[in-house]
Order: structure tokens, then C-alpha cells, then sequence
């Protein structure tokens, strides 16, 4: 696939079409996000979903259809880590919280780069507690029930362990209103492991050597970060940022 240059007005349809395709996945999939954080027994949501005894939840009754699992490494595989910023409804919700950030972070420095360290502990924090320790259950599952009251429910019957780990995932996202986007840029598991896996993708949005580090497209960015570099998700929102063209999408010639 040649590399392809998006105008603007082709760049701002662009964007105006990741949001409603975001918007459409979190009409559909938002519920695993709540699933997951307050009705999951399991300290990794999504991984023993077909051993899990809340049957209400969308990740248990989805885990039936193997062929959507295929997604996320198909879309990884394609394109990066562009699950994070077209289809994962939770990176729709903490992006919505980032337009009312105090701080959006959109500089190039150590303490970004070092904080962006923060994805592989988080996914080295998920391996352990799904590999090492068998993903033991925290929480006594509530099958069924009204949502609120089963989510009372699961808060009175759950362990220290499940309480920490669920205000620690709460508290990271509601950090995001005084930094921008911070669970999806310094914490999220999944997007840990996309970030390894990105530099395998086939097309992806790219700077050019024609790049001159005016760092336009970083302005612009909600994940504060460059094409093709730590945190880029593919979005697209930067093609129509770069004065002197030099942001392309398709295949980067190595």
C-alpha cells in the first residue's frame, strides 16, 4: 500500500469518524468497562471469562463467540496499537475526561518518557496475578441483580485485595481530570501490551524525514505524544497538523 498523504478536510472527516465509531463501540462494549471494574471477581477482567459464574456479564457471553477475540491481535496486526484510539470504549471515556484535564502533558521530556513505563508495570502486574497466581477470585460474585445494587453488593462482599485493586483503577482514571489521559499513557495493561506489539503492525501513521521537530503534531495529540512513538495510537488526529507535510499513513519504509 502506498504512503498516502490525508488533506485536510479528508484528515477532519477522518476524526469526526473515529469518534462515532467510538462512540458506537462504547454503546456496545461500554458495559465491559463497568463489568470489569466493579463486578469482575477476578483481579484481570476478560481472561477467565468462561469459568466465571456472573453470566450477565458481556465479556462471559461474548468469550462463546472465539471469533471476536480475533479483534484485537487482527487490528494490532494491521494497525498498531489502534485499538486504543478507534475501538476500546474505556479510551473514549478517559479521552472525554482529558478535555477537562488541568494538565494535558503534551511535551517531550524524562518524566513523560519515564512515566510511559508505567503501561509494562501495569502489564507485568496483570501476568503475574493471571499467570503467577492463577487470577484468583477476590470477590464473591453477584450473579444477578439490578446494576447499582449488585455493584453495592459486590463492594460489601469483596476482599481487601479486590477493594485495592479497584480503587487503584478508579483513582488512575479520575487522575485524568488533572492529567490528561492518564490510565491509557502511563497505566493500561492492554495497551502495554499493544505497545510491544505495535512496531509489528503493517500500516501506521508516520513522520517522514522530512520532519523538523516543530512538534505541531505533539499540540494536537491527546495521548501527548509524536507519530510512531511510545503512546501512538493511530488516531490520525495529527494529518493535518504538520506545516510541511511530513505525517503520512500507510506502509513506512524501513
Amino acid at each position: 500500500m502506498p504512503d498516502t498523504n490525508m488533506k485536510p478536510v479528508a484528515a477532519t472527516r477522518l476524526v469526526w469518524l473515529r469518534r462515532a465509531i467510538q462512540t458506537g463501540m462504547l454503546a456496545v462494549l461500554g458495559q465491559w468497562s463497568f463489568y470489569g471494574i466493579f463486578r469482575c471477581p477476578f483481579p484481570v477482567p476478560f481472561v477467565d471469562c468462561k469459568v466465571c459464574p456472573v453470566i450477565t456479564c458481556w465479556g462471559r457471553i461474548t468469550s462463546l463467540f472465539w471469533g471476536f477475540w480475533l479483534v484485537l491481535p487482527v487490528s494490532v496486526l494491521l494497525f498498531g496499537r489502534a485499538f486504543c484510539g478507534w475501538l476500546c470504549p474505556g479510551g473514549l471515556v478517559n479521552q472525554l475526561i482529558g478535555k477537562a484535564s488541568l494538565c494535558k502533558l503534551r511535551v517531550r521530556n524524562r518524566i513523560t518518557g519515564i512515566a510511559a513505563w508505567g503501561l509494562f508495570v501495569g502489564l507485568a502486574a496483570s501476568l503475574v496475578l493471571w499467570l503467577g497466581l492463577g487470577n484468583p477470585r477476590w470477590m464473591v460474585p453477584i450473579r444477578i441483580g439490578e446494576f447499582w445494587s449488585s455493584v453495592r453488593l459486590s463492594f460489601e462482599h469483596a476482599t481487601p485485595f479486590w477493594l485495592v485493586r479497584t480503587f487503584v483503577v478508579l483513582g488512575l482514571v479520575a487522575a485524568g481530570f488533572l492529567f490528561a489521559n492518564l490510565w491509557c499513557r502511563f497505566a493500561c495493561p492492554t495497551g502495554g501490551l499493544l505497545e510491544l506489539l505495535k512496531r509489528f503492525s503493517l500500516f501506521r501513521v508516520f513522520k517522514t524525514s522530512a520532519c523538523n521537530d516543530c512538534n505541531d503534531c505533539l499540540k494536537v495529540c491527546e495521548m501527548g505524544t509524536r507519530p510512531d512513538e511510545v503512546n501512538c495510537t493511530n488516531c490520525a488526529d495529527c494529518l493535518k497538523s504538520c506545516p510541511i507535510d511530513a505525517i503520512k499513513f500507510g506502509r513506512k519504509r524501513v
